[in-house]
């Protein structure tokens, strides 16, 4: 995460270009319509830093190596989703989210202790079965 903070005032004239979605402290949401824009004119030999002066982005202010990366991302993910990856916000998308606080129901930990028992009573049987295998091999 890039360690940028931008100022009310930078954070005011970034929202203004049309290209930006949204400006917070620590980030800036891109437009779909300029991520493609980008991904294109990366096609035909701009670099990203080009691509984001055009655009009335000043990498002083969004940080020099962000053109770079936020390029590179957004080319990946075109390239893996098409189009509809671009789209919208995926932050935090393919979380697997907090663990559950919520305890069992008696009657689910009762099923779920009756499920371990069985399969450690074929792991058992699975066992006892290797053994008399192994024995019969040594005589």
């Amino acid at each position: 995460m890039s360690e940028l903070h931008f100022t009310q005032e930078q954070q005011h004239i970034l929202s203004q270009n049309p290209f930006i979605n949204k400006v917070t402290e620590k980030s800036i949401t891109y437009s779909e319509q300029f991520k493609l824009h980008a991904i294109n004119e990366y096609a035909k030999g701009k670099t990203p830093t080009e691509i984001f002066r055009e655009a009335g982005l000043d990498p002083k202010v969004i940080g020099p190596k962000n053109p770079g990366r936020s390029l590179s991302r957004w080319r990946s993910v075109y390239f893996k989703e098409g189009k509809a990856g671009l789209m919208g916000e995926k932050r935090g998308r393919g979380s697997s989210g907090r663990p559950k606080t919520s305890t069992l129901s008696l009657e689910e930990r009762l099923i779920a202790a009756e499920a371990k028992i069985a399969y450690l009573q074929m792991e058992n049987e699975f066992l006892k079965k290797l053994d008399e295998l192994e024995r019969r091999l040594e005589k």
